[in-house]
């Protein structure tokens, strides 16, 4: 069943990314932004209030950078699916777990040498996926979405240091959704606002809503089964990404970018594994 819930909510993040990519079409990067996160405030405040959470915290200034950052990192990860085909976003934003095994490391982790090898293989698949991107004069969108994969290990590396300070996730969660909504407003302030009709207000509110459900089910394969198990089956958010990409777009992946997806793939896998704090807890 663990399983199942990993599989559900690579399915979900990939239909997030459908309705990013059709709301690209009338709505900026940085409005998607902001309406998936300002759903989300709204749904965590009442998930909150009906666990009977606190808002107050004191780790406000985590909380603060975790949110800036993990805004940073959700804009790019949207901005490089309406430049890139969707399965090459997905994979450079995934690059996450390689950055947070980096990020574990230079805070005092011992690198294991399994660790290095699962790094210089995910910067092979890197380097080979980004190639096909270069000759196809999309090297903004590359770059935007390997940002999203360096950001978001950043935003992860935070959100466990919260948890060892003892910071509930809905707590966390909902600065995060706060701090996202009001860097995203402050930003529109300064853009082109479109009006939001039928259509693109649901295509908008599929982007929250997937995402929501999405992290429910994430989060329930995370703490109910094998870790090593859900993280390996997270990837298959590129699978579903990539089908979806074929059926919408005519998207289709050649060889060597799937040979380096596979790599970046393996190399997440493995760097998950020796990045867990206890050998004794491994799978």
């Amino acid at each position: 069943m663990q399983a199942l819930w990993m599989i559900a909510a690579s399915f979900l993040f990939a239909c997030m990314g459908v309705c990013v990519k059709f709301a690209a079409q009338t709505h900026s990067a940085v409005e998607i932004t902001f309406y998936r996160s300002f759903i989300s405030l709204i749904l965590m405040f009442g998930l909150v209030r009906l666990r009977g959470v606190s808002l107050r915290t004191p780790h406000w200034r985590w909380q603060v950078t975790r949110g800036a950052v993990g805004f940073s990192a959700l804009f790019s990860y949207f901005y490089a699916i309406t430049l890139l085909p969707l399965a090459t976003a997905v994979t450079l934003n995934y690059t996450s777990a390689i950055f947070l095994a980096l990020y574990l490391g230079f805070a005092g982790m011992q690198m294991r040498r399994g660790m290095l090898g699962a790094l210089v293989l995910g910067l092979v698949g890197v380097v080979m996926l980004l190639k096909p991107t270069f000759q196809a004069d999309q090297l903004v969108g590359g770059l935007i979405g390997l940002g999203s994969g360096v950001l978001a290990g950043m935003a992860y590396f935070s959100v466990r240091e919260l948890g060892a300070r003892g910071e509930p996730e809905t707590r966390t969660v909902f600065y995060f959704s706060l701090v996202s909504s009001i860097g995203a407003a402050m930003w529109l302030i300064f853009s082109d606002i479109h009006v939001v009709d039928l259509h693109s207000g649901l295509l908008l509110l599929g982007v929250a809503s997937f995402a929501t459900v999405a992290q429910l089910a994430m989060t329930r394969a995370y703490s109910r089964g094998k870790t090593l198990m859900s993280a390996a089956l997270a990837y298959s958010t590129v699978i579903f990404s990539s089908l979806f990409g074929m059926l919408f777009w005519g998207e289709v992946l050649d060889a060597s970018a799937w040979l380096a997806i596979a790599l970046i793939i393996l190399s997440g896998i493995a760097a998950t594994h020796f990045s867990r704090a206890n050998p004794a807890e491994s799978d």
